[in-house]
């Protein structure tokens, strides 16, 4: 006779958030009630391809659910935020370059899926970090707002009340928000962008440009001093607590980019605020919201009335959290 208890009992209620990135793969288990019980966080391959990137996804999920004291029996399901174009609706993910083999779709949440044995959710990385912000961090008690993410590029999401703003698939492309016409090149190939002032490797490019002109910097000793091969929001950190000139002036440029990108979007939707997250949000955030408003407020169209500039609550967690939310 069957037991009635085991053909009634509620879905698992644990869920697992994925923040896939070019570097590092980070891994959250939520309860019910948004709290985080464990954990996980991996370096991502950068050789074999999909394969073995999702393979790192996987044993990230299975590390946070050992981390919590839980087994996959208790899991419901996955969300996983990641780079590049998501399409939620497909499963797939593409055109994300800086992770290994995913400039081409890849069915990511079919493939993840048969790993772990539970429904998997895409979701764009900052997309969901925002989202994550509005639920349960610094956006909360705000009706709309502007989510930028500041790190190897510049990620952004709009949040109108209360709920983001997708456009036709791809809303939120702060980072390409035009700050000088015909200016920097930028990653993406246009000019004049954002990211091409502000995103930590068209600071690391300018960095190694002016020090190739002969200008002193400390950056690149404390780069090797780190045995790193990129200037990290860390080294940035260091270098600014130095009061290295080349760091300064870098660094007072992407402020300044970043306070005018800003106010267009707030001169557009009069949103009650913005916020500020990301890998070097996150580090330089304390240091450098003084400038960032500062720009920000010369260029309001009603300076008497000036959004509320706050930093990230969730952090580093907040894309994994945000993923974790988006799962079914």
């Amino acid at each position: 006779m069957t037991d009635q208890r085991d053909t009634m009992s509620p879905p698992p209620a644990l869920r697992a958030g994925v923040d896939l990135g070019g570097t590092k793969i980070a891994a959250v288990i939520l309860d019910e009630h948004h709290r985080v019980l464990g954990r996980a966080r991996m370096e991502t391959p950068q050789l074999g391809g999909p394969r073995k990137v999702l393979d790192a996804v996987a044993a990230s999920v299975l590390s946070a659910l050992q981390d919590a004291g839980a087994a996959s029996i208790d899991l419901g399901s996955i969300g996983v935020g990641s780079p590049g174009a998501v399409d939620a609706a497909q499963g797939t993910i593409s055109h994300a370059s800086n992770v290994s083999g995913f400039d081409k779709p890849v069915a990511a949440a079919a493939e993840l899926q048969t790993r772990l044995g539970k429904p998997v959710r895409l979701g764009n990385d900052v997309g969901v970090a925002v989202e994550a912000e509005a639920r349960l961090g610094a956006g909360r008690r705000l009706n709309s707002f502007l989510g930028v993410w500041w790190g190897t590029g510049v990620g952004g999401g709009v949040i109108l009340d209360g709920r983001r703003w997708l456009g036709r698939g791809h809303a939120g492309e702060f980072g390409h928000t035009l700050v000088k016409k015909n200016g920097a090149q930028c990653p993406c190939g246009l000019k004049g962008c954002l990211e091409a002032y502000a995103g930590r490797l068209a600071m690391e490019k300018r960095a190694r440009k002016l020090a190739a002109q002969g200008r002193k910097t400390v950056l690149f000793d404390l780069m090797e001093k780190k045995a790193s091969d990129r200037l990290s929001s860390g080294i940035w950190d260091k270098a600014l607590e130095k009061e290295d000139r080349v760091a300064q002036e870098i660094t007072a440029r992407a402020c300044e980019a970043l306070g005018l990108a800003m106010a267009s979007v707030v001169n557009l939707l009069d949103l009650d605020g913005v916020v500020l997250g990301g890998g070097l949000g996150g580090r330089l955030g304390p240091r450098c919201l003084p400038a960032i408003e500062s720009a920000l407020q010369r260029q309001l169209f009603v300076p008497e009335k000036p959004p509320k500039l706050l930093l990230s609550e969730l952090g580093d967690e907040a894309g994994a959290i945000g993923a974790a939310l988006v799962a079914r």
